[in-house]
């Protein structure tokens, strides 16, 4: 045996190919757990569950994919209930391995356990039939982490940035060595940082097909694409098309590397997850890996067979499966562990309550599972409380059933849809603007607290904060769907004109609502979250739903940034405000001697009153710091009276969004005094006043 040992090593240190015979031989049956792919002496074990019969494992070197070797499985003796196994010796350290099942003979499926897929590195390359085996079995790299440790930011001091891996480098402004990759990343964590945020939520980043969307943009005659990548082919594998190298097995050191390098930045990182439907369609998409072992399973499906559709993308996970479950713990566990992810936002996450029949279940297990996992439930878990087939649960997606508690993060839409209304200068929502403002406690406020709220006036759906203000419709033609798509409403204001235009008047409006949207998101008790690019004001052109957009609509414009300045100088020192500012990071709801509402005239909110104008003073109690914040959502100027500040105070300017850049924010520093009693507001501007000792 020794010798046999020695003569391979030699053969490989020559370059010669040893016979499939020599390179794999099924040793014994193996073990039926854990499910997937493990390194065990002399070899592998792998283990797939399926309820339709598996043929055979087929197994490729790395070096030589196309030599495969099919090792039929005996359905008694490979067989533990409906779990197929078996051992494999070899001294392949990395290889490629795929299953054969019945009724699906002509492909080999993917194991939904793989760690890793082969899928190649470049974006928009269709991968689909350039191999025959795409699952990866490799040892885990030595990573040097060098003390990673989580930053563990409390949740009232978090803000989130949202964005895509891709988008965030690729454009050629961004200037970086590796654009649209996790290292190109890296390379802008000092703006990261300089911008004032301590979260990246980053859209998809499992591997995903971006090609599966076939459609042509009918303006450019371009490729279209899922680049977003709401659509897995694996819950455990990293995107190849974000990596560097060439090499597939690559991916999880740059991911890791990443992750590390936002960590030392005292960055956390969120991934956006995706567990309510696979990229496999509906009963006439692929068969790839789901399907083909077990659909019943993985799927819920109706009384004939078809695929029930609460994602709006054809199928929909069957999340309180047994089998499902655990597939998601352990896909979770491994980003916790292998990757240091710090929390997870679960898309569509409604469908995580449904049940085998597709109704909600009052105690759904696998909420369960993930919120009192040993390794998950300190994780931060955040929810998209709603599916695409009208369950929404902000406010109540999960409640611990013998805890009492809630433990989820919930985006929340009132809070974006109230905002957008009362900036715009909707009438009848001034009440409902203060009580978002002040954590929701409307939706919030039995049994939960302000830092159970995400709050957002954009994200990746929909407009961007500047299309927020230039557009009343959707302009989507470019995604090839006539303008079908996307949300017909989007409770937006052009500010008197569609688009572009060259009207001063307009142009500063729209200027003074963004800052208006940006004051009150960061103002607001919760936890706040930016998309990327909001803060110099991207632009995509009144498409609303840019998912299959791989160009500059999606792409973060450095160009524009540099641009814009003042709009980042705005930003920056608004988020450095908030992290100073206590009085801004509760971690509680109001209590009535805590704040004071005011309309133009101090203590005299008039809450019956149908006005567009709203005030309030946050009491700091401790240092006599207090806050006065007004906003005026009418065309109208206004003149308000202040309160008075606490003795020996004097109110000072920090905003004023209807002066131009510089005096639209003064740093404190400065104690630039409110010279009198009264201050006058411009139509649809606000201000924020700090209390400081008089000098």
């Amino acid at each position: 045996m020794v010798k046999k040992k020695i003569t391979n090593h030699l053969k490989k240190k020559q370059g010669i190919l040893l016979s499939m015979s020599e390179l794999f031989f099924l040793e014994n049956n193996g073990n039926p757990l854990p499910l997937g792919v493990t390194k065990v002496e002399g070899g592998w074990n792998f283990a797939i569950y399926s309820q339709n019969d598996v043929l055979a494992l087929c197994l490729a070197p790395m070096k030589a994919p196309d030599q495969l070797k099919e090792i039929p499985l005996d359905p008694i003796k490979n067989r533990t209930g409906s779990v197929y196994h078996a051992f494999i010796k070899t001294e392949e350290l990395s290889l490629y391995y795929g299953y054969r099942v019945k009724n699906h003979e002509k492909s080999y499926l993917i194991d939904p356990y793989a760690k890793l897929l082969d899928t190649g590195t470049e974006f928009g390359n269709n991968f689909w039939g350039k191999k025959k085996l795409y699952g990866i079995a490799t040892e885990e790299f030595p990573f040097d982490w060098e003390g990673d440790f989580q930053p563990d930011i409390p949740h009232n001091e978090l803000v989130i940035y949202e964005m895509h891996v891709r988008g965030f480098t690729k454009d050629q402004t961004s200037g970086v060595k590796h654009p649209g990759t996790y290292l190109g990343i890296i390379e802008k964590i000092p703006y990261l940082k300089e911008l004032g945020i301590n979260a990246v939520e980053l859209l998809p980043v499992q591997e995903f097909d971006e090609t599966e969307y076939t459609r042509i943009n009918p303006k450019t005659l371009e490729n279209l694409y899922n680049y977003w990548g709401y659509s897995p082919l694996s819950f455990f594998s990293p995107m190849q098309r974000y990596v560097v190298s060439k090499n597939p097995l690559d991916a999880m050191t740059e991911f890791k590397k990443m992750v590390k390098a936002l960590h030392k930045a005292n960055i956390e990182v969120i991934l956006d997850v995706v567990y309510n439907h696979t990229g496999e369609g509906n009963e006439t998409g692929k068969v790839l890996s789901w399907k083909g072992f077990s659909a019943k399973d993985y799927y819920i499906l109706g009384p004939n067979g078809e695929y029930m559709n609460f994602s709006g993308c054809g199928n929909t996970l069957n999340c309180n499966s047994a089998v499902t479950q655990d597939q998601i713990i352990e896909a979770l566990r491994h980003w916790a562990t292998e990757y240091h992810i710090d929390g997870f936002r679960f898309d569509l996450a409604s469908i995580l309550v449904r049940g085998r029949d597709g109704r909600p279940l009052a105690d759904p297990p696998l909420l369960e599972r993930i919120t009192h996992d040993p390794i998950l439930k300190d994780r931060k878990l955040i929810a998209e409380p709603w599916d695409a087939a009208g369950m929404h649960q902000t406010g109540s997606f999960y409640q611990s059933a013998y805890e009492g508690q809630f433990h989820w993060i919930e985006w929340n839409d009132d809070y974006r849809n109230v905002i957008r209304s009362f900036i715009k200068g909707e009438p009848g929502y001034r009440g409902r603007f203060a009580t978002k403002i002040s954590g929701s406690e409307d939706i919030y406020g039995k049994g939960a607290s302000p830092l159970n709220s995400i709050n957002f006036v954009t994200c990746h759906d929909g407009f961007s904060l500047r299309d927020l203000v230039s557009y009343n419709y959707k302009h989507n033609q470019a995604n090839g769907e006539d303008n079908r798509d996307g949300f017909d409403y989007n409770n937006s204001w052009n500010c008197g004109a569609e688009g572009e235009t060259q009207a001063l008047d307009i142009l500063r409006l729209r200027e003074r609502q963004m800052k208006n949207f940006l004051l009150a998101l960061a103002i607001s008790q919760g936890v706040p979250m930016f998309l990327m690019g909001d803060e110099y004001g991207h632009t995509k052109k009144g498409n609303n739903n840019t998912w299959c957009q791989d160009n500059q609509l999606n792409w973060f414009s450095w160009d524009s940034l540099k641009a814009n300045q003042s709009s980042l100088r705005f930003f920056k020192e608004l988020m450095a405000f908030r992290r100073s500012t206590h009085l801004l990071k509760r971690q509680s709801f109001l209590k009535a001697d805590e704040v004071d509402w005011h309309s133009e005239m101090p203590f005299q909110p008039n809450w019956d009153a149908f006005i567009d104008f709203l005030a309030l003073t946050l009491k700091d109690k401790e240092n006599h710091k207090d806050l006065y914040m007004a906003f005026n959502a009418s065309i109208n100027p206004v003149v308000a009276t202040l309160p008075p500040a606490p003795f020996g105070y004097d109110w000072t300017y920090i905003v004023r969004t209807g002066e131009p850049s510089p005096d639209d924010f003064i740093p404190q520093e400065k104690c630039l005094k409110v010279e009198d009693k009264k201050i006058k507001l411009i139509g649809y501007s606000a201000v924020l006043l700090m209390a400081q000792p008089k000098k």
